[in-house]
């Protein structure tokens, strides 16, 4: 029988009717490929893997609601205006009428991303969720240089790291952070914002070359969302805490790099405003604001922006940060991680030697290699963040290094000229290994001049079975017990050693009745437990025995190879064999699983003992 073929023309069906490919999609929608990788990143469209590639296994295949869903775009019109518009200035400027291309490059229709946030992310809880991305581009940007070649403008770094400033202060301010690590790709950070856990990178504070690999205009495209993204979530997370935003900072501080610091810094409480003076400081500003406006134009912005400050502040502060209003946020509302967080430096008072540029110790890496740095503005925003207070060695800094209320001083290389004897000297890595421990540590192995212990990394789980658990990381575990007064098991002790009915006793926990019970029922918990492992030591053997007990037989084995294999593993073939096929490659990918984790396991211990032989 001679098969059916539709006519052509006729309706599709399948996956044909469900997915087009990038090149059906650009021709529908009449737009460049550029510009559709642009709505795609916006909109948050994605390729699809149909189950049949119909037109074959090389093409980019996107679903048919997607592309309707961008042929109502609203963004397309004004895409299409931003080309016309560029033609009339082109044509402006090849008539040499540079007033009139002036004119039109200042009309230029501009793209609103506000409808699209709201679309994407309906609830704040939807935008917190998806805010790990955003907030290390937003960071990557900050450090990049400007380019004109590679379209970074300037205003576009200082609008990231205005925004990357913002949110670490309010971290700060509210005691979010919960882990931080120096690695060879920069510094990870991970806080708690409305039980969301946020993670995010943060390049080095060193030169960055931007390489010709690197695709910038897709990065910049996803910045384009990124940027309003994070603005809307600090307008929030600002005025959750009774916050102005955007924050006013002070121009001084701000001439002297000293962003974070203005931001983030605690408001005492003689400097405290309630909210009827904010209200008739803003008008007072807004009243200054006028004046300036007609009296100079030249520096008209940091003229204005120190006018309010004076009007919002005394006098006397030295380092004015943002027009803040007291703490509302009741410690009753606050969660058990956010207490801990908030009291884990609460007396102690640090200070920064120099352009802080500590050295940390990372693991896994050659001692040659393994050195990275850590730059000032991440102890300013680490230390505030647990309780501290911190200063730092330059103009703007709240104290100078003659205070003798330092407990801490952090410093860089081994040396100092006048000492205090008030107070310990350590290097950097100290306040990232107590952060993550959420304990003081001793400071003997941090002192200036010595190798710091390896930086440990907090995303790693080592109670996980079959985890490695370096030296330095038990060290911590029984630091830690120490400091909450809890009682470890000795090694070959567990646990339920440590709830010996006789000991429950003597502390008063139970009675003597109740204890006496416990007991017996111990003593019988060990005659079953010995039995039964009894029992298992026969079978492996090959042992029988009758249901009394009284005769015992044994059952030599024909085969040397067969007893060995029963010993080494007992009843698995026939466990295998009355399992299902899925069950069984199930157990087969654990297995391997775990033979993997051995031999890394293995392999680590081997390196460690190399590297004690070295050392030795």
């Amino acid at each position: 029988m001679v098969k059916h073929y539709r006519p052509p023309g006729k309706k599709k069906e399948g996956n044909a009717a469900k997915f087009v490919i990038r090149s059906q999609a650009l021709k529908q929608l009449q737009i460049s490929l550029p510009l559709f990788r642009k709505l795609c990143i916006l909109k948050g469209v994605t390729p699809r893997e149909p189950k049949k590639k119909f037109k074959g296994t090389h093409q980019t295949y996107y679903h048919v609601k997607d592309i309707s869903f961008l042929h109502h775009e609203p963004l397309v019109e004004i895409h299409r205006a931003i080309r016309v518009h560029e033609r009339k200035i082109k044509k402006a400027e090849a008539k040499k009428n540079h007033d009139r291309a002036n004119r039109l490059r200042e009309k230029t229709p501009k793209p609103k991303i506000d409808r699209i946030i709201r679309q994407r992310y309906p609830r704040f809880v939807d935008a917190l969720g998806e805010l790990d991305d955003c907030l290390t581009m937003v960071h990557l940007f900050a450090a990049l240089p400007a380019s004109e070649s590679k379209k970074i403008d300037v205003e576009c770094v200082h609008k990231c790291r205005r925004l990357a400033h913002e949110w670490q202060a309010f971290i700060s301010r509210t005691h979010k952070l919960r882990k931080t690590f120096v690695s060879v790709k920069g510094i990870y950070y991970q806080a708690e914002v409305e039980g969301q856990m946020i993670t995010w990178l943060t390049p080095h504070s060193l030169q960055q070359v931007v390489s010709d690999d690197v695709d910038i205009v897709t990065m910049l495209n996803f910045l384009q969302l990124y940027e309003p993204l994070l603005s809307f979530v600090n307008f929030r997370l600002y005025h959750s805490i009774n916050l102005k935003y955007p924050p006013i900072l002070d121009p001084r501080l701000e001439a002297l790099a000293a962003d974070l610091y203005a931001l983030s810094r605690y408001v005492s409480t003689n400097t405290g405003l309630s909210v009827v003076n904010s209200e008739a400081s803003q008008v007072e500003s807004e009243q200054l604001e006028t004046k300036q406006r007609e009296a100079e134009s030249g520096n008209e912005t940091s003229e204005l922006r120190l006018a309010q400050l004076q009007h919002q502040l005394p006098s006397n502060e030295p380092g004015a940060l943002m027009h803040l209003v007291e703490e509302v946020t009741g410690e009753d509302d606050e969660d058990l991680d956010t207490k801990e967080c908030k009291n884990l430096f609460k007396n102690v008072k640090f200070f920064l030697s120099r352009e802080v540029f500590g050295l940390v110790l990372t693991g896994g890496l050659p001692v040659e290699e393994s050195f990275m740095l850590v730059p000032r503005e991440s102890l300013l925003f680490v230390i505030p963040a647990f309780g501290g207070i911190v200063s730092w060695e330059g103009e703007g800094a709240p104290f100078g290094e003659s205070d003798q209320s330092i407990t801490h001083q952090i410093v860089d290389r081994e040396a100092q000229g006048h000492r205090f004897l008030s107070r310990d000297y350590v290097q950097p890595q100290w306040v990232f290994d107590c952060v993550n421990a959420r304990i003081i540590l001793p400071t003997g192995n941090y002192l200036v001049g010595r190798i710091p212990p390896p930086h440990l990394s907090p995303f790693i789980n080592y109670d996980e079975e079959g985890a490695y658990i370096p030296d330095y990381a038990k060290t911590i575990k029984q630091l830690q017990a120490a400091a909450r007064k809890e009682v470890l098991p000795l090694p070959g002790v567990g646990n339920e050693d440590l709830e010996d009915p006789q000991n429950l006793l003597v502390e008063g926990i139970i009675g003597r009745a109740e204890a006496n019970e416990a007991a017996q029922r111990k003593q019988e918990m060990m005659i079953l437990e010995r039995q039964y492992h009894d029992d298992l030591k026969k079978e492996l053997k090959g042992v029988t025995y009758t249901s009394a007990g009284s005769k015992e037989t044994s059952e030599a084995v024909q085969t040397g190879e067969s007893a060995t294999n029963v010993e080494e593993n007992p009843g698995d073939d026939m466990g295998k064999i009355m399992m299902s096929r899925k069950k069984r490659k199930l157990l087969e990918a654990m297995q391997i699983s775990n033979k993997r984790k051995q031999a890394q396991f293995d392999l680590i211990k081997h390196r460690k003992k190399k590297i004690d032989e070295a050392q030795s």
